[in-house]
């Protein structure tokens, strides 16, 4: 019997016994035998403590320790939950989803490491380090450069409530889900949001963004680099140098495609970058780093309203990150400790490899995978091999087959994630994400025969 068939069993056990509210009763239906023997035994043993100590000539003078014993048994309503009790349990699945994907084992070594204080001198140093390794991967010299502690959305919450305030306007490109999520977080925070639009794996001219910037006169324009929810890689050349000639600051999530495709924030005139530690990374969810340059500092660090988020705050994150050029640094948050080491060691794989080899292992796999997708008569959303995003792609939904039966077939049968779409692009694709650690031809070849046994074996309608 599976575990969720157990769990099933039990809660119909217990609903038939809902009118008797007896305690032992209850346990009994929730908790297995082991632990009813455990229970009971502890039981026994603190009864037989009380009385020795009723017994006891010291009575007395054991008074206020029975008060607080019996205190301590009768507020302790609530048993220990049965779930805790049992041990961790965690599968092992092949992550060929968008993401997070499958971890190297040095990655997971270095995140179980130890725990230092995180305002510890040692912890400063690895602050450093991460501070170094992000410039390497975003190639950028920008001295305001920073890992936030949370996921890819804390780095886009950081970069819209620092340089944006109430009332200003914002120019948000939506071709996904993540300028929707964008122009959702600025509308919130009271900004004035504009948004060119266009249709999962439409991409936006460069004379279209100036257009729009020269009517809206926006502070940021936001832009996906990596739009995984349609697996589109847009181009960023000449969009930094348009938003510097209309003193707009340029905003780019790379969450998807760092590491994966080539990205230079200094050359492409980029001011707020942001990626996620999840993806081509190789590191656990958790950490996001984000680059402010000279231009985006100026405009955050001359607000004349605070950002509606203190934890966001990044007065308060540059002094955390040693960024600010103050001698110390002031308590303003507990950072993520292990998963700044895991980063750390997900950084060092990537600077080994060389940020231009690995663009080129992402896009040979890439590459590799389409013409395996091909040979089963599928077809890839993305037309355009050049746009297509090498970390995650995109197939439309093969015609006659539900794309969630597929899904769950892979999953049941292969232990493989594969995904549909996200947000404007549910019911549109199938998504499989190669990247970082997963990036091999191996793994291709695993999903492609996992994708080649579920469209023999899901039912195809007819019409």
């Amino acid at each position: 019997m599976s575990y969720f068939s157990k769990i099933s069993q039990s809660d119909s056990v217990s609903s038939s016994v809902r009118g008797d509210f007896s305690p032992c009763r209850l346990l009994r239906n929730r908790i297995p035998a082991v632990m009813q023997r455990a229970l009971f035994s502890r039981s026994v043993l603190l009864a037989q403590q009380a009385a020795a100590a009723l017994d006891s000539p010291l009575t007395t003078r054991s008074a206020p320790v029975l008060q607080r014993l019996d205190r301590s048994m009768s507020l302790v309503t609530i048993p220990p939950p049965a779930c805790i009790l049992r041990p961790l349990e965690v599968p092992l699945r092949y992550l060929f989803g968008p993401g997070p994907s499958n971890i190297p084992p040095r990655v997971l070594a270095a995140g179980g490491r130890p725990i230092i204080g995180h305002l510890h001198p040692e912890m400063y140093e690895i602050m450093n380090d991460l501070k170094k390794g992000i410039q390497y991967a975003f190639q950028t010299e920008n001295n305001m450069t920073i890992a936030m502690s949370g996921s890819g959305h804390a780095a886009m919450e950081c970069a819209v409530f620092n340089t944006v305030e109430p009332g200003e306007s914002v120019l948000v490109a939506i071709n996904g889900i993540w300028g929707e999520r964008v122009a959702e977080i600025a509308e919130r925070m009271g900004a004035n949001v504009h948004k060119m639009v266009k249709a999962p794996g439409g991409y936006f001219t460069n004379k279209e963004i100036e257009q729009a910037i020269e009517k809206h006169k926006p502070v940021l324009f936001f832009l996906t680099h990596g739009e995984s929810s349609a697996g589109l890689c847009h181009p960023v050349d000449g969009i930094g140098d348009i938003c510097k000639k209309h003193n707009c600051l340029f905003l780019v999530d790379t969450v998807a495609s760092l590491g994966a495709a080539p990205i230079f924030m200094d050359k492409q005139n980029i001011d707020i970058l942001y990626t996620g530690s999840q993806k081509a990374l190789n590191a656990p969810p958790g950490t996001a780093p984000i680059s402010f340059n000279d231009r985006a500092c100026h405009k955050m660090f001359n607000r004349k309203t605070k950002p509606v988020s203190y934890l966001f705050d990044m007065t308060h994150l540059s002094n955390y990150w040693g960024c600010d050029g103050k001698p110390a640094r002031a308590y303003h948050h507990t950072g993520p400790v292990s998963g700044f080491f895991a980063l750390r060691e997900g950084l060092a794989i990537l600077a080994e490899r060389g940020l231009e080899e690995s663009w080129r292992k992402h896009k040979e796999v890439a590459a590799y995978l389409y013409r395996g997708l091909e040979d089963l008569g599928l077809k890839l959303f993305i037309p355009d091999k050049d746009m297509r995003l090498p970390s995650v792609t995109t197939i439309a939904i093969p015609e006659g087959y539900n794309w969630r039966e597929m899904l769950a077939y892979i999953m049941k049968h292969h232990h493989m994630e594969m995904t549909g779409g996200l947000g404007p692009s549910i019911g549109m694709v199938m998504r499989i994400g190669l990247m970082g650690y997963n990036c091999e031809k191996a793994n291709a070849d695993m999903a492609l025969h996992a994708l080649a046994d579920a469209l023999k074996n899901c039912k195809k309608s007819k019409a």
